[in-house]
């Protein structure tokens, strides 16, 4: 009787690669869209990037056209028709010291100190008059005070020995008085003298470079740009709108993109909730 031939399998050969696992992909869902809408209404609508490296990422925002720009300064007026400064004055020299005082100071702490000393001296004469010491005292409450005071005192006796106890028109005037710099010699000009200037503080910087407006690395570029882009039409109340949209909506940590009225406009990539204004 034959025997049956016995089946020999060979052993299996271990691989010494293994296949990568692949992870199970999670189901597209509006879960995190959902979460970054109900962030932005209670006004946490972006998340900012430290200092040099937001400030980098601003800069490649997109360039607005001509006619973005005009709609915006367009919805700017129709929501405040008329714009006004925050710093309190009763004259151009109030004015002119009021804004010296606030370099790197709150226009609310400002107003708080200025009554007083505006009070005693409302001309340069007077507060000539009143003597450094005496100012240092009154505003003591606002920052760098001493500097501020001694250079108050000093712009004060240079327009009553040169401008007549006049604040100058022009910018090259304003500029050669002590602590008076370009922004605030465009401040003056333009709520004093009704000048189309464009100052640019740290809100206007932010806007300019955060929207693609006007982007510059320092603030003299930002605002030949927007001399540049803004509609003429619109100059007279252009750093108004800007500083109060910066100031109150488009904040420097939390923009409130849900509450702006360009926010259909703006080019920034940084925000969540770009509802266009009804």
């Amino acid at each position: 009787m034959a025997r049956k031939a016995s089946l020999k399998t060979e052993p299996l050969k271990k691989t010494s690669k293994r296949l990568p696992r692949k992870s199970p992909k999670k189901p597209a869902g509006r879960r995190g869209t959902t979460k970054a809408v109900k962030a932005a209404r209670e006004g946490k609508a972006a998340k900012v990037k430290p200092g040099a490296v937001q400030a980098k990422a601003d800069r490649k925002t997109a360039p607005w056209t001509k006619a973005e720009v005009e709609e915006a300064f367009r919805r700017f007026q129709e929501a405040m028709p008329e714009p006004k400064g925050e710093l309190h004055h009763i004259n151009p020299f109030t004015l002119l010291v009021a804004v010296v005082l606030s370099a790197q100071a709150t226009d609310a702490g400002v107003n708080k100190a200025t009554p007083a000393l505006f009070a005693l001296a409302d001309t340069p004469q007077k507060m000539a008059a009143l003597g450094e010491e005496r100012v240092r005292e009154l505003i003591k409450t606002i920052g760098l005070y001493r500097t501020k005071a001694k250079n108050v005192i000093a712009l004060s006796e240079k327009l009553v020995a040169e401008h007549g106890g006049q604040v100058p028109g022009t910018r090259e005037e304003l500029q050669a008085l002590p602590g008076v710099g370009r922004k605030t010699a465009n401040v003056v000009l333009n709520i004093a003298f009704g000048q189309p200037t464009m100052a640019v503080d740290t809100h206007i910087f932010r806007i300019g470079n955060r929207t693609g407006l006007a982007p510059g690395k320092d603030p003299l570029a930002v605002e030949l740009k927007l001399l540049e882009v803004i509609p003429e039409k619109y100059m007279l109340h252009a750093h108004h709108w800007l500083i109060l949209h910066g100031r109150y909506t488009c904040l420097a940590r939390r923009p409130l993109c849900e509450q702006c009225v360009i926010a259909d406009l703006c080019k920034w990539p940084g925000k969540t909730v770009p509802i266009a204004p009804t």
